[in-house]
């Protein structure tokens, strides 16, 4: 029974996110709100800045957003560092502290608080037992706040075994961590991220802090098969010592779809609805931030929208961008001066001639810059010569050797008196003492 149940409560979740993804593709009109913005910020300058035209822009609800690489580059944000609620994706920070504090085996028990804190829960009760990971589970999958107020307690009272206040304890050491994140916009003041009637607080965080957290958390492989994970059950030992399970359902309506990997929700009346969410196509991953949209599903189309957005502006370009050949069919880089002749170069290829680089189309234009080694004595096929650098808006994207295409040797003794008589008549001509190197190919164009 419990297979078929969880079969029928996971099968809704897809074809609710199914019906996004099928409105998205159809252009269905977009809740009332939706909107491009040419002061939307893409790679560090706005759009407006970039001369980029709405057409080029994502068109989404919420009034905060972000889409971040997984080196941190970010490519797109709106409203970013402003300071809003964020709900249940506080539960993202919990997650950190509970994998770097605990072994995942050890047990914990569900206190009085954490069974009656209510709202969103994993359905706890007091005296329940179960391991750290079971708790886990509950805290990101159904959003359980019970599970966040058992992770707290046990990892507030392990980080201070003194401590007469183990939550605080714990939620002082988010805000710690956080900052060592580089997050420069967030308070907590809860494990949980609710954040009315006895938790109304202060508690913030920005766009591009969350970011941060997401990308954190996917780096630690426990919290990345959690959130990808389809199992809708935990286990555990109840007061009475039975064993018992407990239902639950993801939030995540996106998940294992278009590369979606994970993610977690967070909606209260002050933060709207909200998503953070971990995307992989072909090895690239990047991490997304909705909050503050309208609804539940327009928090799914919205980071829809913005993953297509950025994928679909994701190029890939050959390095080599010349139509010249070698003698022996490569792409003709450069020529480059081979020193101890008044009169020869070197034809210089690709050390990988099929070589590609991937870019972001919005990002602005590539720009290229080869160097060339001094070519003195005997140079043969495959020999180091150069090298080729790409970089775009300022930042490297490629970097890549140059290599002799061909044979060249340096001059016999004979030669090499008549170089030298050349370059006498050279210099006093005040002509150049050895042949220029000629760099061929062009920056690619994106």
């Amino acid at each position: 029974m419990k297979s078929l149940t969880s079969f029928a409560k996971r099968s809704a979740q897809l074809a609710a996110g199914f019906v996004c993804a099928i409105a998205l593709a159809a252009g269905a009109p977009t809740v009332a709100g939706a909107q491009v913005l040419t002061t939307d910020n893409v790679c560090g300058k706005t759009a407006d800045a970039r001369g980029i035209t709405a057409e080029n822009l994502p068109d989404i609800d919420a009034t905060n957003a972000l889409v971040m690489g997984k080196d941190g580059t970010v490519y797109y944000g709106r409203g970013a560092d402003e300071q809003v609620k964020i709900a249940s994706i506080t539960k993202v920070m919990t997650a950190i502290l509970t994998v770097e504090n605990c072994k995942m085996d050890e047990k914990v028990t569900v206190s009085n608080a954490a069974a009656t804190v209510g709202n969103s829960t994993a359905g706890l009760l007091e005296g329940d037992e179960l391991t750290v990971e079971q708790a886990l589970r509950g805290l990101m999958i159904p959003s359980g706040n019970d599970a966040a107020i058992v992770l707290a307690e046990y990892v507030g009272k392990k980080i201070d075994p003194k401590t007469k206040d183990a939550e605080a304890t714990f939620v002082k050491a988010m805000n710690e961590r956080a900052k060592k994140l580089g997050c420069t916009g967030t308070l907590f003041e809860n494990p949980h991220g609710l954040d009315f009637d006895e938790w109304a607080g202060d508690m913030h965080s920005t766009a591009h802090d969350v970011a941060l957290m997401m990308q954190e958390a996917m780096k630690n492989d426990t919290i990345r098969e959690v959130v990808a994970s389809e199992d809708s059950w935990i286990e555990v030992t109840g007061a009475d010592g039975t064993d018992h399970s407990h239902s639950m359902d993801t939030h995540n309506y996106l998940l294992g779809q278009d590369g979606n990997i994970g993610g977690k929700t967070g909606t209260t009346d002050d933060a709207g609805y909200c998503f953070t969410s971990a995307y992989n196509r072909d090895g690239d991953e990047i991490y997304t931030v909705i909050l503050n949209s309208t609804t539940t599903d327009q928090r799914f189309t919205d980071t829809a929208t913005l993953v297509n957005w950025y994928y679909d502006h994701k190029v890939t370009v050959a390095i080599a961008n010349t139509q010249e050949k070698t003698a022996n069919g490569n792409p003709l880089m450069a020529r480059i001066s081979q020193t101890d002749w008044t009169d020869k170069t070197i034809d210089a290829t690709l050390a990988d001639p099929a070589a590609q680089a991937t870019v972001f189309s919005l990002a602005g234009e590539v720009t290229e810059k080869v160097s060339y080694d001094d070519l003195s004595g005997t140079v043969h096929v495959g020999d180091k010569v150069g090298s080729v650098t790409l970089k775009q808006d300022g930042t490297k994207v490629a970097v890549m050797d140059l290599v002799a295409d061909e044979e060249g040797s340096g001059p016999n003794p004979i030669e090499w008196l008549l170089v030298k008589l050349d370059r006498l008549g050279r210099r006093i001509d005040n002509r150049p003492l050895a042949a220029e190197s000629e760099t061929v190919a062009k920056a690619p164009e994106v």
